[in-house]
C-alpha cells in the first residue's frame, strides 16, 4: 500500500512509519521541509493547510491510506476532505482518548462511552474533529484514539512528557508531585505496541466508519510509574508530594486541562474491539521495560535530551506553595 503520513516523525508516528515500512509498505511523509525525513521514505513538501497543494499531492501519490497525526481544527480536516475525497481508500484520523467524558462513567472504558470533556480545549477540539468527520458520509474515515503513548524521546509523567526534564529532576533527587493521592490507575502505552494496532487497521474496509482506542492493558498508579522511571535511571526512590488537584490548578491554572481533563482520573481501557479487528494486537512491552528503553536511548543520544525549564518551574512552584500552606520547608 501507499501510505501518506501527515506528521510522520513525531512521538507516535515515527514508530508507526518504521513498522509499516518494515512490512513492505510504501511510506510518504508530508512535510514543510523543516524537518529531515528518514531515509527510505518519500518526502512530500507541502503546506497541509493549502487545499490546492494537498490536491496536487493526492493526484500525484494516489495514497491508499492517509494517516493524519496532526489534525486539531475542523478547518484542517475540511482541507483534507476536499483534497482526498475520492483519492484514497481510507482516511485515519488520530484523535485522543481524552475525548471520553471525565471522570469516566465506568471502567474499563470502551468505545461506547460518551464523549465530552469539560476541562480541556485540546479534547474539545478533537471531539469537534471527530464529529465533523462522522458527518461526511462519502469519506472513508477511521478514528483512532491513543492515550498517553510514549516513545524513546518521552518519559511519561503528569506534567509534560516530552524530553528529558522530568527524568533529570529524578536523577537530581528533586521532589515531584502527583494529583490527589496519585492512586488513580493510569495507562501508558509504548509507541511500538501502538503501531501494531494501527497497522492492523489499515486497508481494512470493515474499519471504515469505526472508532478504536489503542492502549496497553497494563495500568499503574502515578507513584508506581514514577518509581519505575527512577529505577530505570538508577536514581533514588522519588520523593513524591501528594497534592489535591484543585490546589495544583489554583497555583498553575494551565494544568487544569491536563489534570482535571485527563491525568487526575482513572484511565483503564477495554481493547477488545481492536483485538477483534486486529487479532495480532498485543501490548508486549510492559512499562518497566519500555521506560528502560527510553532512558537507554536518551542517554545514548545526548543531543536528544531536550530540557524544558518550565517543568522544573512548575514542579517547584506547586510544591513550594503546598509546603508553605502546610508549614513545611520550601522545595529544593
Amino acid at each position: 500500500m501507499k501510505i501518506l503520513f501527515i506528521g510522520g516523525t513525531g512521538n507516535i508516528s515515527t514508530e508507526c512509519a518504521s513498522l509499516l515500512r518494515g512490512r513492505g509498505q510504501e511510506i510518504f511523509v508530508l512535510t514543510r521541509g523543516r524537518m529531515p525525513v528518514p531515509a527510505g521514505y518519500h518526502a512530500i513538501t507541502a503546506d497541509r493547510k493549502d487545499v490546492a497543494a494537498l490536491r496536487a499531492v493526492a493526484a500525484d501519490v494516489r495514497p491508499d491510506v492517509v494517516l493524519n497525526f496532526l489534525g486539531y481544527d475542523v478547518a484542517e480536516l475540511e482541507a483534507d476532505y476536499q483534497a482526498f475525497r475520492g483519492a484514497t481508500r481510507q482516511y485515519v484520523f488520530i484523535s485522543s482518548a481524552t475525548v471520553y467524558c471525565k471522570p469516566p462513567g465506568r471502567v474499563p472504558i470502551t468505545e461506547q462511552e460518551p464523549l465530552g470533556n469539560a476541562w480541556w480545549d485540546y479534547a474539545q477540539k478533537k471531539i469537534a474533529c471527530e464529529q465533523w468527520l462522522g458527518a461526511q458520509q462519502d469519506f472513508p474515515v477511521t478514528i483512532v484514539r491513543p492515550s498517553h503513548t510514549y516513545s524513546n524521546r518521552w518519559i511519561p509523567n503528569a506534567v509534560s512528557s516530552a524530553g528529558y526534564s522530568f527524568a533529570a529532576r529524578l536523577e537530581q533527587g528533586r521532589p515531584v508531585f502527583v494529583p490527589d493521592a496519585g492512586e488513580n490507575l493510569w495507562t501508558v502505552t509504548a509507541a511500538a505496541d501502538f503501531a501494531v494496532g494501527l497497522a492492523g487497521l489499515l486497508g481494512k474496509p470493515e474499519a471504515i466508519g469505526e472508532a478504536f482506542h489503542i492502549t496497553s492493558d497494563e495500568a499503574l498508579t502515578w507513584p508506581q510509574i514514577y518509581a519505575e522511571i527512577a529505577a530505570a535511571l538508577g536514581a533514588p526512590a522519588p520523593y513524591i508530594e501528594r497534592i489535591p488537584t484543585e490546589f495544583i490548578c489554583q497555583v498553575v491554572p494551565s494544568l487544569s486541562g491536563n489534570l482535571k481533563g485527563d491525568k487526575a482520573h482513572t484511565a483503564v481501557f477495554d481493547n477488545s474491539k481492536l483485538k477483534r479487528f486486529v487479532p495480532e494486537f498485543r501490548c508486549r512491552i510492559p512499562f518497566r521495560e519500555g521506560v528502560r528503553n527510553s532512558v537507554g536511548w536518551l542517554r545514548a543520544h545526548p543531543a536528544e535530551q531536550k530540557l524544558n525549564p518550565e517543568i522544573d518551574t512548575t514542579c517547584d512552584e506547586v510544591i513550594a506553595a503546598w509546603r508553605s500552606r502546610a508549614g513545611a520547608s520550601p522545595a529544593t
